[in-house]
């Protein structure tokens, strides 16, 4: 197996073809971004011993969106915001690639939901909501939004 095609599942393919037009219409951005996410690609293909699937590759790029994060975060906290807004550009490009997430208000629901559940009255339950709230939301949520909307809605309760 070669170099180029160890990553080549359908999204290294759509990110491949994507890049390739990024080159030809100049978008640094996202040719950048796009090589990136492809580095990141074959590196996790390369620790698995073998091609990546559809689901491992949107795995590898939910861990890529969680570094650039907290990158900006980072970054933000150091009073560097010409890089936070280079990395927010190329969590953008990201986000392009990753399944759609739960808005804020389907995930509140989701969470008011489990609480209710598991019968949680306040922040002392947060071990028993957020496993199931977690599971629940599956990869459409951060697990960091999950957390804060969990402490509110429990705060709230007591």
């Amino acid at each position: 197996m070669t170099d180029q095609t160890r990553a080549a599942g359908p999204i290294a393919a759509r990110l491949t073809d994507d890049m390739k037009a990024a080159m030809r219409s100049g978008d640094t951005v996202s040719r950048d971004t796009l090589r990136y996410l492809l580095s990141g690609l074959k590196n996790a293909s390369i620790a698995a011993g073998s091609p990546l699937d559809e689901a491992a590759e949107a795995a590898s790029l939910g861990r890529q969106a969680k570094q650039f994060r907290q990158s900006i975060e980072q970054f933000e906290a150091a009073g560097r915001d010409d890089l936070a807004v280079r990395e927010r550009d190329q969590l953008g490009v990201l986000e392009r690639y990753l399944p759609p997430g739960l808005d804020d208000d389907a995930l509140r629901a989701l969470v008011v939901a489990v609480a209710d559940e598991v019968g949680a009255t306040g922040p002392k339950d947060m071990k028993a909501v957020m496993p199931v709230a977690i599971e629940r939301a599956g990869k459409g949520a951060d697990g960091r939004r999950i957390n804060e909307l969990v402490r509110e809605i429990l705060a709230a309760r007591a």
